[in-house]
């Protein structure tokens, strides 16, 4: 009988492995390490956070980024993106130094019993755990529009699933969508001779400016600090008090979540894009169909006029729609007896567990939560201590001396248990 048993094993979950671990508790990993930067983005691509808010959590803050890079001989500077592929290999190196041996096989099945939890591997073993915690990433998320679905994958793919985009060379293709995502891929289809546009229902692309400096006037930083999300005092509440953040009322969480952070691309991608790149602004897909040579999509703009164009491939960078429906991995009995919010994701509790007592949740599915941090690497950082915090709890453990998590308004305690709450 294990106490923790960790699903997935990207940023959250290998951070919540490296705190469980250090706390000493009987822990397995299971996943891929890394498997989404690995395996869903095409190479070229850059990573959006700054590289100071782009670490892994460990106890002891001993394996970041910017002891990865000095190790390789790399740099890591505020302003200056890193590549994806380097991160997923810090993102190895950190599961090398700071988490017990991982199982790469994946978790097919998680169910709960009078003494915890069944976790079932794809080769069909079967093993107990007290707790579970889900860090399972984006990818069962994948939102497509309504009017893309049924099309044949040789015709319409969401972005998360190419890790190369060489297919479409001198082809015709469409993006959706006006995010980071949707503005790189179109980047990168361009730069190879693909023939591309982008096609967004905003009016017109919002494009992030360069972040200030990080050495500036103290009355420039007290007027717009910087965050692991972005500069400003409202970015700054998302990133570093998440805890706060969940003792908001939960429309103002639900409005927030929805919100916040909307579709933007990088300053650094912006010429790429607007010297390359055919833009449709303040366009929807109405209705698609597969025709000869690909496939049709029926638009219409803001004003109401239908329009309709013709193109080999579409592309949907449309992101991802956390629910608790879309969590295959549990089975159909513990996903249904979930409590959830109005936007269809799972409540959860200080300590992020959700309403069935030892299923802990991390990542994107807690955003609605404990705010818009939780859809960036940063968010690990306040999810692996409190997380582990919350399964010491449940397992009536007493906190290690000198273990505490992040509270609101600054320093440290130990956390207290709380009810899953809306």
């Amino acid at each position: 009988m294990y106490d923790l048993v960790v699903v997935g094993a990207g940023p959250y979950g290998l951070s919540i492995a490296s705190h469980a671990a250090a706390a000493g508790l009987r822990l397995r990993v299971f996943g891929r390490p890394m498997a989404s930067w690995r395996d869903h983005m095409p190479g070229g691509m850059f990573l959006k956070s700054e590289p100071w808010a782009s670490n892994l959590s460990d106890p002891g803050g001993h394996w970041g980024l910017a002891a990865y890079c000095e190790e390789r001989g790399l740099t890591a500077r505020h302003a200056e993106p890193i590549p994806v592929a380097e991160f997923a290999s810090y993102g190895l190196w950190f599961a090398r130094h700071a988490v017990p041996d991982v199982d790469e096989r994946m978790a097919t099945r998680v169910s709960s019993g009078p003494h915890g939890f069944t976790v079932v591997t794809a080769d069909g073993e079967a093993l107990q755990a007290r707790t579970v915690a889900l860090a399972v990433g984006v990818m069962p998320f994948i939102e497509v529009p309504s009017a893309l679905r049924g099309l044949h994958p040789s015709l319409v793919t969401h972005s998360s699933h190419h890790n190369g985009l060489d297919q479409f060379r001198g082809k015709d293709v469409t993006v959706i969508g006006g995010g980071q995502a949707a503005l790189e891929t179109a980047a990168l289809l361009a730069e190879q001779g693909t023939r591309v546009r982008v096609l967004a229902r905003a009016e017109r692309l919002v494009w992030n400016d360069v972040p200030p400096p990080l050495e500036r006037p103290w009355w420039q930083s007290v007027r717009s600090p910087h965050s692991g999300i972005g500069p400003g005092w409202r970015n700054w509440f998302y990133a570093e008090r998440p805890g706060l953040f969940r003792r908001l009322p939960q429309p103002t969480r639900a409005r927030i979540a929805a919100t916040a952070l909307g579709p933007a691309g990088a300053w650094w991608v912006r010429e790429r894009v607007e010297h390359a790149v055919e833009v449709l602004p303040g366009h929807r897909v109405t209705a698609a169909c597969a025709v000869s040579g690909g496939v049709r999509l029926d638009t219409m703009n803001g004003a109401g006029t239908a329009g309709a164009l013709e193109t080999e491939h579409v592309i949907a960078a449309t992101g991802f729609r956390a629910q608790r429906e879309r969590l295959g991995v549990l089975s159909a009995e513990l996903r249904g007896a979930l409590a959830v919010l109005p936007d269809g994701s799972p409540a959860t509790g200080r300590g992020f567990e959700s309403s069935h007592p030892g299923l802990f949740l991390a990542g994107l599915v807690t955003a609605s939560g404990f705010g818009p941090a939780m859809r960036f690497v940063h968010g690990a950082t306040f999810t692996a201590p409190a997380l582990v915090q919350g399964v010491r709890r449940r397992l009536g453990a007493t906190p290690l001396r000198g273990s505490t998590v992040p509270v609101p308004g600054g320093g440290s305690r130990a956390d207290s248990p709380a009810p899953v709450s809306g």
